[in-house]
C-alpha cells in the first residue's frame, strides 16, 4: 500500500470513528464530576477535530503532490471549514436524534479550535515555503 492510499485510509477511518463517537448515546460516557472540572469533553473535541483536519490535509498533500503552496493553503482552509461545518451539523444531529445528548455551543467552539489547530499545524508542517 502506497503513502497516498494509506493516508486516505487513515483519514477515512478517523472520520468514521468520529461519527461513531459523536453519535453514541449519552449513557455511554462516564459521569464523573472531575471530568467536568477539567473540561474533558472540550479537550476531546479539540483533539478529534484537529486530527481530522491534519489527516485530511496530509492525504490531500500526498494526492496532489507538486502543486503550489497557494493551492495547498486554499485546500487546507477548505478542509478546516468543511470539518467545522461537520461539527456544527453533528451538534444538531445529537440534539435531534441521539438519546441523552444535546446541542452544546461550547462543543462548536472546541471544534473550531481543533480545526484551527489542525490547520495551523498542517500549514506549517506540510507546505514548503
Amino acid at each position: 500500500m502506497n503513502k497516498t492510499t494509506l493516508t486516505f485510509f487513515a483519514a477515512i477511518a478517523w472520520f468514521i470513528t468520529s461519527i461513531i463517537l459523536l453519535t453514541l448515546p449519552g449513557t455511554s460516557f462516564p459521569q464523573e464530576d472531575w471530568l467536568d472540572k477539567i473540561w474533558f469533553d472540550k479537550w476531546v473535541h479539540i483533539g478529534m477535530f484537529a486530527l481530522l483536519v491534519v489527516l485530511w490535509c496530509l492525504a490531500m498533500r500526498f494526492y496532489r503532490a507538486g502543486k503550489s503552496s497557494t493551492y495547498f493553503i486554499r485546500i487546507f482552509r477548505t478542509i478546516a471549514i468543511i470539518f467545522l461545518a461537520y461539527g456544527i451539523i453533528m451538534e444538531f444531529v445529537q440534539k435531534e436524534f441521539v438519546p441523552l445528548r444535546s446541542f452544546d455551543s461550547g462543543d462548536i467552539v472546541a471544534d473550531a479550535v481543533g480545526c484551527a489547530v489542525g490547520l495551523i499545524f498542517s500549514t506549517k508542517r506540510y507546505i514548503k515555503k
